[in-house]
């Protein structure tokens, strides 16, 4: 990964709605779920949910997808696994404790 996109996405998560929503979404799986329930769950103003799923979405944190009236939203658990695996990347620097730094995925089922 590169560090502008690490910077992107942590940018994005480095506010209280928009890491609730992520949060929340994980939570749910890859089935996501409809924006109105995400703001009636969290208790967001629907138009403040609109902003903070678009950032979401513009750092590729969130999938989206329609299905009849309504837009789900899901996490890209790639994405998120990817942004750990960056953060994790040279954990320990080669000490011998360095294999139990080593974690795999956080989400290798989804």
């Amino acid at each position: 990964m590169e560090l502008e996109t690490a910077v992107v996405r942590l940018s994005a998560l480095a506010q209280n709605s928009r890491l609730a929503v992520f949060r929340l979404l994980v939570q749910k799986g890859p089935a996501g779920m409809p924006a109105g329930d995400i703001a009636e769950h969290l208790g967001v103003a629907p138009n403040a949910l609109s902003f903070h799923l678009k950032e979401l979405s513009h750092a590729g944190l969130l999938t989206s997808r329609p299905e009849g009236r309504y837009i789900y939203y899901a996490p890209d658990f790639a994405a998120m696994n990817a942004l750990l695996g960056f953060l994790t990347d040279n954990c320990c620097a080669g000490s011998p404790a360095a294999a139990e730094c080593a974690a795999p995925p956080v989400c290798d089922a989804c």
